[in-house]
């Protein structure tokens, strides 16, 4: 019984959730589908928490959208090279927003501001 509750843990709105949604954008640099998977848990959870994981869930779906948006261009422009480099920064700039949010997940912060584009 004690397992099931650990599990519902991890999928209801809160700190747990909000780290694994993190975990889950970090696989997908390996394995594609769990970045989705991340994203809609962001969106069924956004909404549901207390006002820190609200943050946290804005700043995740941010980082889903503004990273497909910057990988396509990235993709297009591989046919003049530049691409390459465009795909290189978006990785980096993808792990540090999610290592800076499980920093602040972990000391259950809010994210200063979710709406950037930035770090």
């Amino acid at each position: 019984m004690n397992e099931q509750s650990d599990v519902a843990g991890y999928l209801e709105p809160g700190g747990k959730n909000v780290t694994l949604v993190y975990i889950l954008y970090l696989v997908s640099i390996v394995v594609g589908i769990t970045g989705i998977v991340g994203v809609v848990f962001a969106y069924l959870n956004r909404g549901k928490g207390a006002a820190w994981v609200d943050s946290h869930y804005t700043f995740q779906i941010r980082t889903f959208w503004i990273g497909i948006l910057f990988s396509l261009i990235g993709f297009i422009l591989m046919f003049v090279f530049i691409g390459i480099f465009v795909l290189i920064a978006v990785l980096i700039w993808m792990i540090i927003r999610c290592i800076k949010g499980l920093q602040l997940a972990g000391k259950e912060e809010a994210v200063p501001n979710p709406q950037t584009w930035m770090f």
